[in-house]
Formats: C-alpha cells, structure tokens, sequence
C-alpha cells in the first residue's frame, strides 16, 4: 500500500503540483481512508521527502557503479552519467518530475539533506571531469564547476522536454550531449 500512495501521489503532484494536491485527493485515488495514508505518512511533506530520497538515492547508488568502474576511461563515465540521467528521466519521467520542480517544498531540515545528496552527485560528476582533464581526455582551460553545472542543466531539462517515444533515443540524446561538451559546435571552418 505504501508504494501504492507513493504512485498515486507521484502522479498528481505531476500533474497538479505539490501545493495543489491534498491528502484527500490522494486517498480518493486509491479509494482508501486518511487512516490508511496517515498509517505510512505522517504528513504530505514526509511523502514528498520519501519520493525525493527514493529517487536521489537511487542515482546516486547507479552513479557510484559507473565512478568505481575500472575498464572505463572519464570520456565514457561521463557519456553513461548523462545517460544514467536522460535513461532515468525516461524510465522515472513523472518521478524526476516531481523531483527537480517540488524540491522547494521542503522545509529544514529535509530541504538540507536533498540538498547534501544533490551536491554530492555534482561533486562526483565534477570529479570525472576534473580526472578527465587531469588524463587528457577533456581540455583543461575550462572551470571544472561550470562545465559540471553545463551537463546538470542539459541533462536535467530534458525531464521536461525528452520523449521516450519521440524521433530519438535516450541513448542519442546522450551521445548528442556528449558531443556538445566535447567538441562543441563549431563547424569545420
């Protein structure tokens, strides 16, 4: 039942906003009683804080897979963040929806927390930047930080315009991306 309130509330917090949707809405979606909410939740906020954690936790958690694999150069560990990201977007669309727009609704010390683990996973994409540069594999007469917070924003935007079902996969996208971070848009002129 849990996942199921989880569900439901991803669904109209999607499509209603965190602030617009009431834990009678919810209930009324899945035809149970405040009791039953209230039995796993104790308030709106401590859902929304769960639907946060189960989704930062989860890509930090496929993340450290990609960081601690051996046979990949920092070119490929970056390709497979951003497509961890636009993959993730796909497969959790409403999920990473409600994620990057509801954050604000969190109040301390929940708000601090998220923010830790959203500062952590850019560290760690910093990190595979910084070594790239450091091994030669990406320039290095760039500010390691904005570069992080370039593929962030182009990976974590496409939450709102990336179809799954669309003209390209998750996988272009991502090559696409990659080729933008590294070689840019200058033509051969």
């Amino acid at each position: 039942m849990k996942e199921q309130i989880r569900a439901a509330s991803i669904q109209l917090f999607a499509e209603k906003g965190f602030k617009e949707t009431s834990i009678q809405d919810i209930v009324n979606a899945l035809s149970v009683t405040k009791g039953t909410f209230y039995y796993y939740f104790t308030s709106k906020e401590q859902l929304l804080m769960d639907i946060h954690l189960s989704y930062i936790d989860s890509l930090l958690l496929k993340q450290k897979t990609i960081l601690d694999d051996p046979l990949k150069n920092y070119r490929e560990k970056l390709y497979d963040v951003v497509y961890l990201l636009i993959h993730d977007i796909e497969k959790e669309g409403l999920s990473a929806k409600v994620y990057f727009r509801e954050m604000r609704n969190l109040s301390e010390p929940h708000l601090s927390l998220i923010a830790s683990k959203r500062n952590q996973f850019r560290k760690q994409i910093e990190e595979i930047i910084s070594k790239g540069m450091d091994h030669q594999e990406f320039r290095d007469d760039l500010p390691v930080d904005i570069v992080t917070l370039g593929v962030l924003g182009m990976a974590n935007w496409s939450y709102f315009w990336f179809d799954p079902s669309g003209r390209e996969t998750d996988s272009n996208v991502s090559e696409i991306f990659l080729k933008i971070l590294l070689e840019g848009l200058k033509g051969s002129n």
